[in-house]
């Protein structure tokens, strides 16, 4: 913190990208297409491009506009990142005595036949550019913004959620195991 008051962050723009900013607006262009994110919500923080820099500042922050200002820092990044690769979410289904069928259709998947039941299990999928591909046991989620990605992973997974029923024993669902960017791991379940 300066002697004014001043609070700021300053972000690099990786090579092959190109950000524009207007009014609290932020749009990143690159191999992966053009991605866009509101930040209107931020009164007191303001976003500038300088040269090959992203600046975040805010003048005489509470706690509460300095943790906002990384916030924004953070969904910046993520921004950047989903525009040079995909992120990709992968699930497991797990049964032990049901085979569970998981179909999608449009905006929704549905889980076929859980622990027997009649009627599928029904699970959003969040985001236009979310591709989801079922490949035997395994769910595969992928889409630029890592929001859509979580969500719909969450929503999946919510949906196979057991009630009333000991989980130590009934362990049939589908679950997270893997998230990753492009190539590279971001997160593995270690087993």
């Amino acid at each position: 913190m300066s002697e004014f008051g001043l609070v700021e962050t300053t972000l690099e723009i990786p090579s092959g990208l190109d950000v524009s900013i207007k009014n609290k607006t932020v749009s990143v262009s690159g191999p992966n297409g053009t991605l866009s994110r509101d930040f209107k919500f931020a009164r007191a923080i303001s976003i500038e491009k300088r040269d090959n820099l992203i600046s975040l500042y805010t003048y005489h922050p509470r706690k509460k506009e300095k943790s906002l200002l990384n916030t924004l820092k953070s969904h910046i990044i993520n921004l950047m990142r989903g525009a040079q690769d995909n992120f990709i979410y992968k699930m497991k289904i797990v049964y032990s005595h049901f085979p569970i069928t998981v179909k999608v259709e449009g905006k929704t998947v549905y889980i076929e036949n859980f622990l027997g039941e009649r009627s599928p299990r029904i699970a959003k999928i969040k985001g236009e550019h979310t591709k989801i591909t079922v490949e035997s046991d395994d769910i595969i989620i992928e889409s630029p913004f890592i929001e859509d990605a979580g969500q719909t992973a969450a929503n999946i997974q919510l949906a196979t959620k057991i009630k009333n029923k000991d989980p130590r024993v009934f362990q049939d669902g589908i679950y997270l195991y893997y998230k990753g960017l492009g190539d590279k791991d971001l997160w593995k379940l270690k087993y």
